[in-house]
């Protein structure tokens, strides 16, 4: 296991992981959270925002939030769960996972504190591996019941995705596909479109979505593939003008350069009997985009 793990300069504690075409990922062992992935070229893939507060327990708006015992407000915790401003640990015996060749990784793991369990009566080992590869990085997070009774739980990891310009950007893998919108008391509806365009606050939670999600910037003439397994449902988010302005710790103009997919799992809880684990994967990469007519070829893209 190659790392690098230095503190940052506000004092927060961070892992770097480098591959040897140049691309880089940054993780804190606070929130267990991925801060940054880098191609060879050195451009950062991930949006956080100028305005984002690194100052726990503040959470950290962008990379790659872990949402658990709690995905949103579907539950009565704090919004999003806990695990994203708790200070996690290098897990230093991880249990075995299949060997991913020419990738730098690093393990992390999450156990509840004595506060923790006021408000959530139950323990668990939350694992997390990052995966840094050429052109990839892959996420394998794992809850296990150490408890001695069954919980279930929600879960999502709340990737902010980096883009030239929102109104230029598809989401395509998920038209025809049911959603709870959000921004209507979470009403059921059936996603009419092609593809996902933004003109507007979106904020909807796609349900039974394909294992493959394509977002595709055409200013920037690339697309991100987003590849999950155990994570059945996909959610969309951008909070467009009027409600970035209402969030503190986000720039006003900032919801031009950024999406959210969430590969997650919220309809169907995950319910844990003791000594169970439940395992899920997200795997982003990114790919040149082609155009015929304007438009990607989508069957190569989201079937590819």
């Amino acid at each position: 296991m190659t790392f690098n793990l230095v503190k940052d300069s506000r004092g927060l504690e961070k892992i770097i992981l480098t591959e040897p075409r140049g691309s880089s990922a940054e993780v804190l062992l606070y929130g267990g959270q991925v801060i940054s992935w880098k191609n060879e070229r050195g451009e950062e893939l991930l949006f956080v925002s100028n305005k984002a507060l690194f100052k726990p327990p503040k959470s950290i708006g962008g990379g790659i939030p872990i949402c658990f015992p709690q995905f949103g407000n579907f539950g009565t915790l704090e919004q999003h769960g806990f695990a994203r401003n708790r200070m996690w640990a290098i897990d230093n015996s991880p249990s075995p996972l299949p060997t991913l060749n020419n990738k730098s990784t690093i393990d992390l793991v999450l156990r509840p504190t004595d506060e923790d369990l006021k408000l959530w009566p139950y323990s668990f080992e939350l694992r997390l591996r990052v995966c840094l590869g050429p052109g990839k990085l892959v996420l394998i997070p794992r809850v296990r019941n150490t408890d001695n009774k069954q919980f279930s739980f929600t879960f999502a990891l709340h990737t902010y995705l980096s883009v030239s310009d929102i109104s230029e950007v598809r989401v395509e893998g998920l038209e025809t596909l049911d959603y709870f919108d959000n921004l209507q008391q979470k009403e059921r509806f059936t996603e009419q479109a092609d593809a996902i365009t933004f003109d507007d606050e979106v904020d909807r939670v796609y349900l039974s979505t394909p294992t493959k999600i394509a977002v595709i910037d055409h200013e920037k003439k690339r697309t991100f593939e987003l590849r999950k397994e155990g994570l059945p449902d996909a959610v969309v988010w951008n909070p467009w003008d009027k409600k970035a302005k209402a969030i503190p710790d986000f720039g006003d103009e900032e919801y031009k350069k950024m999406v959210c997919i969430e590969a997650a799992a919220v309809e169907q809880r995950i319910s844990l009997r003791p000594c169970e684990e439940w395992k899920g994967r997200q795997e982003l990469s990114t790919v040149l985009s082609s155009y015929y007519s304007g438009q990607l070829d989508p069957h190569r893209v989201v079937h590819g």
